[in-house]
């Protein structure tokens, strides 16, 4: 019997907007930009029943990624430097590599499985995350686990 995945990562875009509004409202209570719910759901736009509604379940991305350990798979080419490259856009953003593994490449392709730790990051998960798909070499980069 399987059961039906707890979580999905979803681009925002492709939300309702009450979820992004909502989203929206968290922020501003966290920057400090409203003082209270109410203050926050009437700069987002929303009643304070639908923030309270939704609260719980809508977080951003990087707030669910903040400490974890995030499991990246990335298709390489078999070239000089690629992956090299790709360890240095880890450490240039704060994260801290816990595993590699590469394996053996086959028709000029190679697929590296890296495990890092996050919580250390100068910048949000999502930029990590475009900085290692436009890196040249790079054929495919997805996130596994996290």
């Amino acid at each position: 019997m399987s059961s039906a995945p707890k979580y999905f990562i979803v681009e925002a875009e492709a939300l309702p907007e009450i979820y992004r509004k909502v989203a929206r409202a968290k922020q501003a209570l966290e920057l400090h930009e409203a003082a209270t719910v109410n203050e926050a759901a009437k700069l987002a736009g929303i009643s304070r029943s639908a923030f309270y509604k939704y609260k719980d379940a809508v977080r951003p991305f990087n707030d669910m990624m903040n400490g974890h350990i995030v499991t990246f798979q990335v298709m390489l080419r078999d070239e000089p430097g690629v992956l090299s490259a790709i360890l240095n856009i880890f450490a240039q953003s704060g994260a801290n590599i816990l595993t590699i593994n590469q394996s053996i490449p086959t028709d000029g392709v190679a697929a590296v499985t890296i495990g890092a730790e996050i919580s250390g990051l100068h910048i949000p998960p999502e930029e990590l995350a475009r900085l290692l798909e436009g890196q040249s070499g790079v054929i495919k980069m997805e996130i596994l686990a996290g």
